[in-house]
C-alpha cells in the first residue's frame, strides 16, 4: 500500500499515518519527524528546516524532495509506505510521480484530512501545552494555516483530478477516523477491482 496524507497541521494525520503503516506493514514516512531530527541533532538541514518551521513556513521544495526521494529508496519502503508531511506542493506532487513511474510502483490513494478551524485551534493549542512546541503559538497556528489553504490545498484538486483523492472525515474518536480510512480504501479497491483493464 501507498498512501499520501494530506490535510492542515493538527487534523490527525500523524497519528493515522503510525496506524496504518501498522496496519499494512509498511513504512511510515513523516517528514515533520525527519526535520525534528535533524533539529535535534544540529545538521546543516536541521538549521535550515528550524528556521523555515520557526516560522511556519515550508522548507523549500528542492531540499525536501531530495530528502523524500532518498527515504523512499531504503529497503523499509519495499512493502509500500504511508507519507505524512509530503508533497506539500503541486511540484513536489509532480516529482513524487517521476519516482513513483520510474520504480513502477503507483500511489494508491492520497488522503485528504478534513477537519473545522474551529477544533484545529483546540488540538494545536493543547499539543503546544503539553509538548511545549515553538511552532505552535497561535500567531503561528494562523500563518501555518494560511500556508496550507494557499500553497497546500491545491494539491487536493491535483490528486482529485488524477482519481486518487478519498476524502476522510478526521473530527471523532481515533479508532473511528481509521475505520473509516480502512472502509474507504477498501471500497475504492472494489472499485478498482470493477474496473476493466
Amino acid at each position: 500500500m501507498r498512501l499520501v496524507l494530506l490535510g492542515p497541521p493538527g487534523a490527525g494525520k500523524g497519528t493515522q499515518a503510525v496506524r496504518l503503516a501498522e496496519h499494512f506493514r509498511c513504512a511510515d514516512v513523516a517528514t515533520g519527524d525527519i526535520f525534528r531530527d535533524n533539529v535535534a541533532n544540529g545538521t546543516e538541514l536541521g538549521l535550515t528546516a528550524k528556521e523555515y518551521m520557526d516560522a511556519g513556513d515550508l522548507v523549500p521544495d528542492d531540499v525536501v524532495i531530495s530528502m523524500v526521494v532518498k527515504r523512499l529508496g531504503e529497503d523499509d519502503c519495499a512493502n509500500g509506505f504511508v507519507l505524512d508531511g509530503f508533497p506539500r506542493t503541486v511540484r513536489q506532487a509532480e516529482a513524487l510521480d517521476v519516482w513513483l513511474e520510474a520504480t513502477g510502483t503507483p500511489l494508491d490513494a492520497a488522503l485528504f484530512f478534513e477537519i473545522d478551524e474551529e477544533e484545529l485551534f483546540r488540538r494545536l493549542a493543547g499539543r503546544s501545552a503539553a509538548l511545549h512546541r515553538s511552532d505552535d503559538t497561535e500567531q503561528t497556528i494562523r500563518h501555518r494555516l494560511e500556508v496550507f489553504a494557499n500553497k497546500t490545498r491545491p494539491l487536493v484538486d491535483y490528486f482529485e483530478q488524477r482519481r486518487l483523492l478519498q476524502r476522510v472525515d478526521s473530527i471523532g474518536e481515533v479508532d473511528e477516523v481509521t475505520k473509516r480510512i480502512l472502509e474507504g480504501l477498501e471500497r475504492r479497491r472494489a472499485r478498482r477491482d470493477r474496473e476493466p483493464t
